[in-house]
């Protein structure tokens, strides 16, 4: 038999399956059916204000995704896990079912044990045996605690309103496509600052927002999350990778805080408001109810809209009681370690268009290495809008392989001379 007619055979057979899969997963819309209405934050600001805060009362909508499940379990079973796509579409359909059950079970310990298994948990490694995300997350809350004041010019600590801000990143956005193809729009009910879809950047109306937050909002929501979307429609073999399926979250967040990293707009505030989440959760998972968390944030300098928001963040899905969480934001550090180790490695490989393929759309860096055949063979596309500094090798490389050197050097080994 024709090995190539094999080949095509596979990839219609997988192509097709994982087209079902796209039809599946419609209605599971994780973050959105976690999320709390906005209608709470000002009853309990309220009572903060009046010295007997009084935890939020969300009602958590029953759901059943019993239909999509079935759909997903029928697919699996039809996908060849010895086969690249197969083995993605399997992987896929598995995390879109957890990210159901996860739903199926709001406001119960059930949000906790699936949230772990899509996201990890506080206690998790960092890649390499490391020390746990608690422990990297509290050594730099450490740091910012210390140095904050002292790195922060005072222009950078002027607030700009959320209207300001979407003029200057809409014309950023318009500057990088040559064209209208991110809308940016402003949301009164957005729980986090600001959210990325394939066609649209939100940022919550009543957000204040930070010098750096323009070049975060740019390199990271726009640079990766959408631009990974909008890639990911250009793949008519597996349309899915335009999905933002659970199981690429760690990778997508790491991707898109590494490109904070390396193009110089991520700052130690940015750095200490991901590591409080951590710990935030840990707290949370150990039995801080939502107040206790809420007053953490309050302590750690965020003013009460935006700890309202950061302890909202914790408590997605969950009761507001104390003794479990939504872990999902334990994956920033360690999503980061895993990227940046994984772009130091292909540079030690000289295989940095592995790096690339990464942008083609939104995939687990696995992914990226498992689908090189299928992007060198053209059945996969290559990304058609890449970031700047992913684009220009020489630059990249440069970048890499000065941090591989540096960290094979000691702080005990440099000389103040």
């Amino acid at each position: 038999m024709d090995s190539g007619a094999t080949l095509d055979r596979e990839v219609a057979h997988h192509a097709a399956l994982d087209a079902r899969l796209v039809d599946a997963v419609g209605g599971i819309r994780l973050l959105g059916l976690t999320s709390w209405p906005a209608g709470l934050q000002s009853p309990f600001l309220a009572s903060v204000a009046r010295g007997q805060p009084q935890l939020p009362e969300v009602d958590y909508p029953k759901l059943d995704f019993s239909d999509a499940r079935r759909a997903l379990a029928a697919l699996t079973a039809e996908c060849d896990a010895d086969h690249p796509l197969g083995r993605y579409v399997q992987q896929s359909a598995q995390s879109w079912d957890l990210a159901a059950q996860l739903l199926e079970g709001l406001g119960t310990a059930a949000v906790d044990a699936c949230s772990v298994q899509l996201f990890g948990s506080p206690e998790q490694p960092l890649p390499g045996n490391g020390p746990s995300t608690r422990d990297a997350a509290r050594h730099f809350i450490q740091i910012a605690t210390e140095l904050d004041h002292e790195l922060l010019a005072p222009e950078e600590q002027v607030p700009v309103s959320a209207t300001a801000l979407q003029l200057q990143l809409q014309s950023d956005l318009d500057a990088f496509f040559e064209s209208r193809i991110i809308q940016v729009q402003l949301d009164p009910g957005l729980v986090s600052k600001a959210a990325a879809g394939p066609a649209r950047i939100r940022l919550r109306t009543s957000a204040r927002f930070s010098a750096y937050d323009r070049a975060q909002l740019f390199h990271h929501e726009a640079l990766v999350h959408s631009l990974t979307a909008l890639n990911g429609r250009e793949q008519h073999v597996l349309p899915s990778l335009a999905l933002s399926s659970p199981r690429v979250t760690a990778t997508q967040e790491g991707l898109a805080t590494f490109a904070e990293q390396i193009t110089g707009s991520i700052d130690i505030e940015r750095l200490k408001r991901i590591s409080l989440r951590t710990e935030a959760i840990a707290m949370a998972r150990e039995g801080a109810d939502f107040i206790e968390v809420f007053r953490y944030f309050c302590d750690a300098g965020q003013n009460q809209e935006e700890s309202f928001a950061s302890a909202q963040r914790v408590f997605r899905g969950v009761p507001p009681t104390g003794g479990m969480a939504f872990t999902k934001d334990t994956v920033y550090l360690r999503g980061l370690v895993s990227v940046h180790t994984f772009f130091r490695h292909m540079l030690a490989e000289d295989r940095l268009q592995v790096c690339r393929w990464l942008f083609a759309g939104k995939m687990t860096l696995t992914d990226a290495i498992t689908f090189a055949p299928l992007f060198e063979a053209g059945i996969l596309q290559p990304p058609r809008w890449l970031p700047h500094w992913v684009s220009r090798a020489n630059g990249l490389a440069g970048m890499l392989a000065f941090s591989l050197f540096a960290n094979r050097i000691r702080m005990d080994q440099l000389s103040p001379e």
